[in-house]
């Protein structure tokens, strides 16, 4: 009998990202490469527009490259790499060597009238995987900090404009009473903003923080922070909490970003 053949070798590949939100991925082959593409499938969907695929063309000796410009549109969400070559059955893509310095502290232009920013990582199982938002306008979060039982933020907006009426939504999520909406006032300079948030009238519960950057009849933006090489903040951000006193009683509270990199509030109530 016939041994079985050996499984293929896990294609590599290498990962650069540039300042405009691009990325290049270099693959090791060595066989057969004809019509060889790379190809991004997005998870848990299924629709046509949920596949985007890249033309792989030898970039040097036993190396295909292809390039995913910021122009070419990819929806939020996470993006499973794969390679085909040849005419075989794509083959899932483990990561290599990834450079994404170019991402820290990146200022999009704005002229495509969205932010596009697409983070290459390695998945629980150590495959690659692209995660991708598409944000028109965006509301970039930089400095938090505590301030006497509540939390300063400090960002940025792309793609409008801060009018006079711009102020801030606390929603009420998860564990909060359904349907709560509390506004906060904001400190604008330009394209910047500034605002606080009193952690001393918050019911426990989830909040999610968004901006209403033209006031009640502009959008409105979800405050999240994505301008760097981090595409899952939420373990590796750790903030302090504060313990405050509320009409609910005793709390500790927080900020956290989502699993999408979204700014929320965490306020857990204390035996008294």
């Amino acid at each position: 009998m016939t041994p079985p053949a050996p499984p293929a070798a896990p294609l590599r590949a290498d990962c650069i990202g540039d300042s405009a939100g691009g990325l290049t991925f270099d693959v090791a082959a060595h066989e057969d490469t004809r019509a060889a593409l790379l190809i991004l499938r997005r998870r848990d969907a299924e629709a046509a527009g949920d596949t985007v695929s890249l033309p792989l063309a030898p970039a040097s000796a036993g190396r295909l490259r292809a390039a995913l410009p910021s122009s070419v549109a990819l929806p939020e969400g996470r993006w499973d790499a794969y390679a085909r070559l040849s005419d075989g059955e794509p083959r899932r893509l483990v990561p290599g060597v990834t450079d994404l310095r170019s991402l820290a502290d990146r200022t999009p232009g704005g002229l495509l009238g969205h932010v596009a920013v697409r983070i290459p990582y390695a998945t629980r199982q150590g495959n690659l995987t692209v995660r991708s938002w598409l944000r028109a306008p965006h509301a970039e979060t930089g400095e938090l900090g505590l301030a006497d039982g509540g939390l300063t933020v400090r960002g940025r907006v792309y793609g409008t404009q801060l009018t006079p009426g711009a102020h801030v939504e606390l929603r009420a999520g998860s564990g909060a009473p359904e349907g709560d909406v509390r506004r906060l006032e904001v400190a604008t300079d330009r394209a910047e903003f500034g605002f606080t948030v009193p952690y001393d009238t918050l019911a426990p519960g989830e909040w999610d923080l968004w901006l209403r950057p033209a006031g009640e009849p502009g959008p409105v933006v979800r405050l999240a922070r994505l301008l760097d090489d981090v595409a899952d903040k939420h373990p590796l951000f750790i903030y302090p909490r504060a313990r405050v006193r509320t009409p609910y009683g005793p709390v500790e509270a927080g900020p956290y970003y989502t699993r999408d990199n979204d700014l929320s509030l965490s306020v857990t109530p204390l035996e008294r």
